[in-house]
């Protein structure tokens, strides 16, 4: 990771595990467990599409096993994204290797937007700084928490 990213991330990271002993999950976050049934590419493909938004990430969102799930699951929460899928990789090894094959991307977490392959961690930190997940969330109709902060910062 690059310098500034590298620092973004590990506040980020920091800052994750102060609040992960409030409970992480949502009213709208399903952890799905595997629940890949196989990890066919259809069965893949199915999973991706059925959800606005899906994660595959070592863990579950309540308890992220790996510090590049946990910035995920906290990058989601900070956007307030609550309606998710989140697939636990750590449960079914066919489905961690399924889901590797089915983007031809070699790292977990993965995270998908609209059936559409985003990319990792990295990805979505990128697209956290500049703004562009707020643009990308408001496609799938989704309000970004962070736009409130703003708008809220904006009037004092």
């Amino acid at each position: 990771m690059s310098g500034s990213l590298g620092r973004a991330a590990t506040a980020l990271l920091r800052w994750g595990r102060g609040v992960a002993s409030g409970g992480l999950r949502g009213p709208g976050v399903r952890a799905a467990g595997s629940g890949a049934g196989g990890a066919s590419a259809e069965r893949l493909d199915a999973l991706v599409k059925k959800d606005k938004v899906v994660v595959f990430l070592k863990g579950t969102p309540e308890q992220p096993q790996c510090g590049f799930s946990n910035a995920v699951v906290q990058i989601l929460r900070l956007h307030g994204v609550r309606d998710y899928a989140a697939y636990n990789v750590l449960d079914d090894p066919q489905l961690r290797q399924g889901v590797k094959d089915y983007s031809n991307w070699p790292t977990i977490p993965q995270v998908y937007l609209n059936g559409e392959f985003v990319g990792g961690c990295d990805i979505l930190l990128q697209m956290h700084q500049n703004g562009d997940l707020v643009e990308e969330l408001k496609k799938l109709g989704i309000r970004s928490a962070l736009l409130d902060e703003t708008e809220g910062q904006d009037s004092k």
